[in-house]
């Protein structure tokens, strides 16, 4: 009788430190599912940390912003006759190229993206290395007619654009005004892009990847020699003449044209930039009225002025970005405008630029 009341009470003990065991384990577990819970509600997502505002940055320009960088980059094809000057909007546009038309006239290709201003102008023209240039940095090209067979490229070619020709002086894109006689006085009305490129089924929002950039450390560290006045000779009969002059204090290049400094016309803000790239390419005449093809893919030298200083570079065609590079390693603007002056092979830049201090 004792030893069945013994194993009975040896299978009772067995039987509560089981039920224990299974308890401890059943709250352990709790507890872990608890702790898992609190922790993954109390550590910060990465994809929230790493979409930080203050991280932002505009491509075209390396400023960093605390705004949504989403814009799609608007390029416009602005008239540089002298009946056109001074023009309108310039000095909100974080690139622009600067190209000969036909003659020894320029033409500007003016890139907006960080800044928007409320007009631009005048607009002239398309010519098919300005709407390729566009087209390689995925911005909308607009423009004010062109010729049948630059039309027919641009359609062909799926260049997503806005023609000024099509939309004269509606008012909501386009205006022509009073104070100028045709073809320099037709101006884009910049608040009326996105809608009317959504009307054309366009996207007026994109990514993209920055343009090389310098760090505050590599911008004081900038290498190359004095560089405090830059004369760009497209012309002297009759006069073509672009120069950048330095300034100290603003740390930034001021331009002029045919030795009258450039401003906006709407604010009379000087246009100063950040950065002067100059790139010689080849330039061939294709027809009767002097329009041009101008190899915009192959590479060749440049000069890259920053700082009051000059250095002497190469320019690359990446991904259909224009870039300095050094044996072909990208070199790095400085955060800011930059203002791009494509002179032809012929005489080349040795001969067409000048430098002193």
């Amino acid at each position: 009788m004792r030893k069945i009341v013994y194993v009975l009470l040896v299978f009772m003990l067995l039987a509560a430190c089981s039920n224990e065991e299974g308890s401890s384990q059943d709250n352990e577990a709790k507890g872990k599912d608890v702790k898992e819970k609190m922790e993954s509600t109390n550590v910060p997502d990465s994809a929230d940390e790493g979409s930080d505002e203050s991280e932002n940055v505009f491509p075209l320009t390396g400023i960093e912003t605390d705004k949504k960088v989403n814009d799609r980059i608007v390029s416009v094809m602005v008239n540089n006759h002298d009946s056109a000057r001074p023009q309108s909007g310039l000095s909100k546009a974080d690139i622009v190229f600067e190209i000969l038309a036909e003659g020894n006239i320029t033409r500007l290709l003016a890139f907006y993206q960080s800044e928007m201003p409320k007009v631009v102008g005048p607009v002239r023209s398309a010519r098919e290395y300005y709407f390729e240039l566009a087209n390689s940095y995925n911005a909308l090209y607009v423009y004010h007619g062109a010729a049948n067979v630059v039309n027919d490229m641009i359609e062909d070619r799926g260049i997503e654009h806005l023609d000024g020709s099509i939309y004269d002086n509606n008012g909501t894109l386009f205006k022509r005004e009073s104070f100028r006689e045709a073809p320099h006085n037709s101006y884009l009305q910049f608040a009326g892009v996105y809608d009317y490129a959504s009307q054309k089924g366009y996207e007026t929002t994109a990514s993209y990847d920055p343009l090389p950039f310098l760090g505050e450390g590599e911008v004081r560290e900038l290498p190359g020699d004095a560089a405090n006045h830059v004369e760009i000779v497209y012309s002297n009969n009759p006069m073509q003449i672009v120069e950048f002059s330095y300034d100290e204090n603003s740390e930034t290049y001021t331009r002029y044209n045919d030795r009258e400094q450039t401003v906006d016309l709407n604010s009379s803000d000087p246009i100063e930039v950040d950065n002067v790239f100059i790139i010689e390419t080849e330039h061939e005449v294709i027809d009767d009225t002097g329009r041009r093809a101008i190899d915009l893919e192959s590479g060749g030298n440049g000069y890259l002025i920053q700082k009051g200083q000059i250095q002497e570079v190469q320019w690359d065609n990446q991904d259909g970005r224009i870039i300095p590079v050094k044996d072909e390693v990208p070199v790095g603007f400085v955060p800011g405008k930059t203002w791009v002056n494509v002179v032809p092979t012929s005489p080349g830049i040795g001969q067409a630029v000048s430098i002193s201090n």
